[in-house]
């Protein structure tokens, strides 16, 4: 999935001429924290309702042509991942994409970006839950899966996580059983350190979908 296909139609783009306390009513009524600023097909920057109370002029043109804002955007055929890293990293509320030329296609919102994450880790499916430690040497997707398929199931997701300070790896993976006793006797067997497991939909995977509902409603009020 790239960027072009995760674009929002509902958020429309501001004009640098456009006042400050409209600029700050529609980013309330798109429940965002920031708008693009463009000028025909032209990407100004990123407009933040933070950038209009710290100037304290709301009714002056949102941009004055001169007064450098922040530009951070992807291109339309960037992968969802590069999207999720900039808007992470940035700590957006929704980030421009452009086409090849430079030029202003749309946004894709922190609420969309979540919504298609939660799909990405196949977050409805019915399953187990795995959690491996494993050094980073020792890291082989080929065997884990092997394991996983020896049982008769398959990996429906996996994500990584890695800190900076240490040589060790956290696989989570999401696996098409619900019952998985034999799959975590199969990597007891490999020798492989099984951290956590969730193995009932009503324990693991309900509780995600409640956690994953709240953030929604969050990011909807």
């Amino acid at each position: 999935m790239i960027a072009k296909d995760l674009i929002n139609d509902a958020v429309i783009a501001i004009r640098p001429s456009d006042i400050g306390s409209d600029v700050l009513g529609l980013m309330d009524e798109l429940r965002v924290s920031h708008l693009p600023v463009v000028d025909n097909l032209e990407y100004i920057g990123l407009i933040s309702d933070s950038d209009i109370y710290n100037r304290g002029e709301f009714e002056l043109a949102v941009w004055d042509g001169k007064t450098p804002i922040a530009k951070p955007y992807v291109y339309e055929n960037q992968h969802v991942y590069d999207v999720m890293l900039m808007i992470t990293d940035q700590h957006l509320t929704l980030l421009p994409v452009l086409n090849s030329k430079s030029q202003y296609m749309g946004v894709v919102t922190l609420t969309d970006l979540v919504q298609k994450f939660s799909s990405i880790t196949a977050l409805n499916n019915p399953g187990g839950i795995i959690v491996l430690e494993i050094n980073q040497k020792d890291y082989l997707l080929t065997e884990i899966a092997g394991i996983v398929e020896s049982n008769d199931a398959k990996i429906l997701s996996l994500y990584i996580t890695s800190h900076p300070d240490s040589t060790k790896l956290e696989l989570t993976l999401k696996v098409n059983r619900v019952d998985i006793g034999a799959i975590l006797q199969t990597f007891y067997r490999y020798n492989y350190l099984v951290k956590a497991s969730w193995s009932k939909e009503d324990s693991f995977t309900e509780g995600m979908q409640d956690r994953f509902d709240s953030l929604m409603n969050y990011l909807n009020i």
